[in-house]
């Protein structure tokens, strides 16, 4: 990788490219979708770091090292400084998961573009509407109250709907997450929506499905089932 903090390299900018598309990410997530050591994808991380276009953080004593883009990193993916993530240790154990999922989405649906939160919001404001986001309401001004989902499983070919994709480390309040569920029944932007939960989740999201009766919409699997991070 080059040592210039000038233009990246073509490997650069398809790993920044990347970054951009899923949000937070982990060696092991990269490892995943290159289909190499976690050593080697860690190396690659490091050498953005080294020039500026990544920044590595540890929040989590025991748990993987999280990379995001600095604001140069996003300018060099023509993104907005603004967009630039703060990692914390409220929220480190949720960005590892979905890295974790992400990778592990791309590799299973290559047909498939899987993006962040942030990328969603990003394309829903230059669409000027929304893509794959559930309604919750509307606001006192009238705009729609949107819940965005963490991941986005997106047909590259756009012959069919995206899939809407939940991490659910922790328990929600129930009256919370039965309305999100409802929106998400309601929902026509998406084909469906996988919710991957912890087991200390399992029980109380299999009853805000029923309570929402969204289970023709909504399928809760283990956060297991694609492989341990």
């Amino acid at each position: 990788m080059s040592t210039s903090k000038g233009a990246p390299s073509r490997a650069q900018r398809s790993l920044l490219l990347w970054i951009a598309d899923v949000g937070p990410v982990t060696a092991a997530a990269l490892a995943t979708m290159q289909a190499t050591t976690v050593s080697s994808a860690r190396a690659r991380l490091a050498a953005a770091v080294r020039v500026g276009f990544a920044t590595c953080w540890r929040p989590l004593a025991g748990e993987p090292a999280i990379y995001t883009l600095t604001r140069t990193g996003l300018r060099r993916c023509g993104l907005p400084a603004a967009e630039a993530v703060r990692v914390s240790p409220a929220n480190a154990a949720h960005l590892i998961a979905c890295a974790h999922v992400a990778a592990q989405l791309a590799c299973r649906y290559p047909d498939n573009v899987v993006l962040g939160e942030r990328a969603l919001r990003r394309l829903e404001r230059q669409a000027g509407g929304v893509l794959a986001s559930a309604t919750l309401g509307h606001g006192p001004g009238g705009d729609a109250l949107l819940h965005r989902p963490d991941l986005v499983l997106w047909p590259i070919e756009g012959t069919s709907l995206p899939v809407a994709v939940e991490v659910e480390l922790t328990i929600k309040a129930p009256r919370r997450l039965v309305q999100i569920c409802r929106a998400w029944a309601r929902c026509r932007d998406v084909a469906g929506v996988l919710y991957l939960a912890a087991p200390s989740v399992e029980l109380s999201l299999g009853r805000a499905i029923a309570g929402a009766d969204a289970v023709d919409a909504v399928v809760a699997l283990p956060l297991g089932v694609l492989g341990a991070h």
